[in-house]
């Protein structure tokens, strides 16, 4: 059993729902990044999502952008991320951590290399965003062969026509983008957020997380109760955005999780 499935598996048990934290490797610098990425699992994430900073993140708002200039700044690269998931790894091996990004530095690093060193690394699964299903050959197939979960996003507009192609080889959970545009920016209704995981359910047993737009701790409640995990990016970026130091930053981050994960934590009692 992966660590992606006995985290949601242990979580079922607890009638509860994971809260999914993303933050952009080597943002605001790399040692700042580490201390945060060490420090989300004791402030109540159940699973990390670690950002691969690129130069064109098409599908992030303003503060992802910018999180991904603050890293490529600091010098941040894939070998130094892969890095960062080494020394994670030291102190945590039972909290899930993904990869999110895009293919370009991925395909210039040499897959076959970035596979390897991923999953010796300690890395559990791949969001790839600009990767369609029509491209499997190219990392999701030889991924999955080496033991990385493939996590695939659905969105508003990704129809039951079409959803059965996207979720065919997703493995780990399926990634529901709850508004059309990029993260960060507004929030889906409620009632919208029902109907679509009816819909997912109905095409997959796979875990439902749901992200873009969950801001605060009642936001991630209220998805806690209809999903089986709550991703929350930008709000947590926002904190290294605003901080005036590194130390700043990392106490905002970890502040805020920790409120958002009461949130989740108490969403079904």
């Amino acid at each position: 059993m992966s660590r992606l499935q006995a985290r949601f598996a242990e979580l079922k048990q607890q009638n509860r729902a994971a809260l999914v934290t993303f933050v952009t490797a080597g943002d605001p610098g790399y040692d700042a990044s580490l201390a945060i990425l060490k420090g989300l699992p004791k402030a109540g994430a159940d699973v990390i999502e670690l950002g691969m900073p690129f130069t064109d993140p098409m599908a992030d708002g303003p503060a992802i952008q910018l999180a991904n200039i603050r890293a490529l700044a600091a010098k941040q690269d894939l070998a130094k991320t892969l890095k960062m998931v080494r020394e994670f790894r030291q102190d945590d091996q039972g909290t899930p951590l993904v990869l999110m990004g895009y293919f370009n530095p991925i395909h210039k690093y040499g897959v076959e290399r970035f596979i390897a060193e991923a999953k010796e690394s300690g890395v559990d699964g791949l969001i790839v965003v600009d990767l369609p299903p029509e491209h499997n050959v190219d990392l999701c197939d030889p991924a999955q062969a080496a033991g990385l979960d493939f996590i695939r996003l659905t969105t508003p507009t990704t129809d039951d026509k079409r959803l059965p192609k996207v979720l065919n080889g997703s493995s780990g959970f399926v990634y529901y983008v709850s508004v059309a545009g990029v993260t960060g920016a507004g929030s889906a209704t409620l009632e919208h957020v029902e109907q679509a995981v009816a819909r997912l359910r109905r095409h997959t047993d796979l875990p439902v997380s749901i992200g873009f737009g969950i801001r605060t701790p009642e936001h991630a409640a209220t998805i806690a109760r209809l999903a089986e995990g709550v991703v929350v990016g930008s709000a947590l970026i926002d904190q290294i955005e605003k901080a005036d130091s590194s130390d700043a930053a990392i106490k905002g981050v970890l502040d805020l999780c920790s409120q958002l994960a009461e949130g989740v934590r108490g969403a079904r009692q």
